[in-house]
This record gives C-alpha cells, sequence and structure tokens, in this order.
C-alpha cells in the first residue's frame, strides 16, 4: 500500500514538473550586458504545483525581468502565474514606462480573477501576487518596481545587500491596500563585476531542524566565488539542501545575473 502511494505521489509530481515546464523556461545564458541563469525547485511535501514566476528578456529598453509568488497552490495559482507572465512577456516588449509594465501585470490578474469568480460562481477568497519587474538599460544600474515581493540583493566585491525599496507596495491584487500613488522605478547602482539574484521567498523563508530561517546574505557571500550564474545558483542549492536537510516546504524560484560590461 505504501509503495503504491509513493508511485501515485511521484507519478503526480512528475506530472506537476512537467506542467511547471510549459509555463517557465530557462532564461538564456547571455543577455545583453548580461549573464544570467534560472533555478526552480518544487517544495519536497507536496505534489501541486506552485504559483513561483520568473522571466527574463532583452528588449529594446534594456534586459528586463520579473519574479513573483502567486499566493496558494494547484490550477488556480498556475492560472494567475500564466495571466500575469502572459503580460509582462508582451508588455516588456512595447511599453517604456516600467511601472506600467507592472500595471499590465496587475490588471491582467484583475481579469483573471474575475474570470475565476464568474465561473465558480463567486469569490473564493483573496487571490494575490507579490512581484517585482527590474529593468537593466544602458547605464550601470538597475531599476526595480517592487509590489510585495521580497527585494533582490546584490554581491558587490564579495559582500550581499538588499535593495530594499523606499516607499514599499502592496503585492498585485490587493491595490486598495495602497496609501499612496501607484508604485515608480526605484534606481540602484549595478556594476560591472556586481551579481544580482532575484527571488522568491521559498529562498529565505526556507528553515532548518532548529526552525532557523537560511540566512541568504551569508550564504551569497559564501558562494562568492562562483564563477558564472549557473554555479551560483548550483552551489546556492546545495547551501539550501544542506540547511533544511533536503526538504522544502515552499517552492523556490531564483534569477541569477552578473554585469559583465
Amino acid at each position: 500500500m505504501q509503495a503504491r502511494r509513493q508511485g501515485e505521489l511521484d507519478q503526480i509530481r512528475r506530472i506537476a514538473a512537467a506542467a511547471q515546464s510549459v509555463l517557465l523556461h530557462p532564461v538564456p545564458a547571455r543577455l545583453g550586458p548580461l549573464r544570467a541563469a534560472s533555478m526552480y525547485l518544487a517544495a519536497e511535501s507536496g505534489a501541486q504545483i506552485g504559483g513561483d514566476l520568473y522571466e527574463a528578456v532583452q528588449t529594446r529598453y534594456g534586459v528586463r525581468m520579473i519574479v513573483g509568488d502567486v499566493r496558494g497552490k494547484g490550477l488556480p495559482a498556475v492560472r494567475s502565474a500564466a495571466a500575469v507572465l502572459g503580460a509582462f512577456r508582451e508588455a516588456a516588449h512595447y511599453d517604456e514606462d516600467l511601472a506600467e509594465v507592472m500595471n499590465h501585470c496587475a490588471a491582467a490578474l484583475r481579469r483573471e480573477s474575475a474570470a475565476e469568480e464568474a465561473a465558480d460562481g463567486g469569490p473564493e477568497g483573496e487571490c494575490f501576487v507579490t512581484a517585482l519587474v527590474a529593468q537593466v538599460p544602458d547605464g550601470s544600474v538597475v531599476e526595480v518596481v517592487n509590489r510585495g515581493h521580497p527585494p533582490p540583493m546584490v554581491l558587490r566585491r564579495g559582500r550581499a545587500q538588499a535593495l530594499v525599496p523606499d516607499s514599499p507596495q502592496p503585492p498585485l491584487g490587493l491595490e486598495d491596500l495602497m496609501a499612496g500613488p501607484p508604485a515608480e522605478p526605484e534606481c540602484y547602482p549595478f556594476l560591472p563585476g556586481d551579481r544580482l539574484l532575484l527571488h522568491t521567498d521559498g529562498v529565505i523563508e526556507a528553515r532548518n531542524r532548529d526552525n532557523d530561517f537560511f540566512a541568504l546574505p551569508e550564504h551569497m557571500e559564501s558562494v562568492r566565488h562562483a564563477r558564472t550564474p549557473r554555479e551560483f545558483l548550483d552551489q546556492l542549492h546545495q547551501s539550501l539542501i544542506v540547511h533544511t536537510e533536503d526538504r522544502l516546504v515552499d517552492d523556490v524560484a531564483m534569477v541569477a545575473l552578473d554585469r559583465v560590461a
């Protein structure tokens, strides 16, 4: 009986992984002045598809990226993630204003939520997505619009620093909580030799047996000598495995980018 249940669970996980690969795909290894890599890790304890999302694309405005995390799991989370990703993939190429790119993602989520409510005969609870969009233009900067998402990290000269927004904004889908005008891009230095990490909260909320959170800045600094973004993510993955004893309780998505020019 136990072997049959394990086999069924393994099959569900394989189906979930296949479905996830349709929604997400590895980012290109080279994007303009950046070298890049991505990683998605499914929670060990869950068989349902998660709602983590990411993308990085080269556009006429520079390299643009998104990372996000949908509340919940299963098909509703996948539909919300697909709506946000689809809006980003389109708007990133034609909308010059980075804040407007985020607004398109918010509008797509509202449409998807309304369609879900209409199909199910009523609301099933709040649907929201923590998300950030980032842009690396020609200058040595990165511009970020953050809607309730863990801030990106920059590794510079061996030290890791969080790019914390000056004006925190609520996640997509919770616009009623906005106390002021919509978020505008905030600009941070991103110099040749710097490494940028976008990630979901599955990284920083990963716990060990003693209930300690994963100390991301310290672990980034410990693997600072990784030569490429791929090696960097692989080594962070190994650190997560050691910290959690290979038992992630939440999905993880990461995108690493090196500024090489």
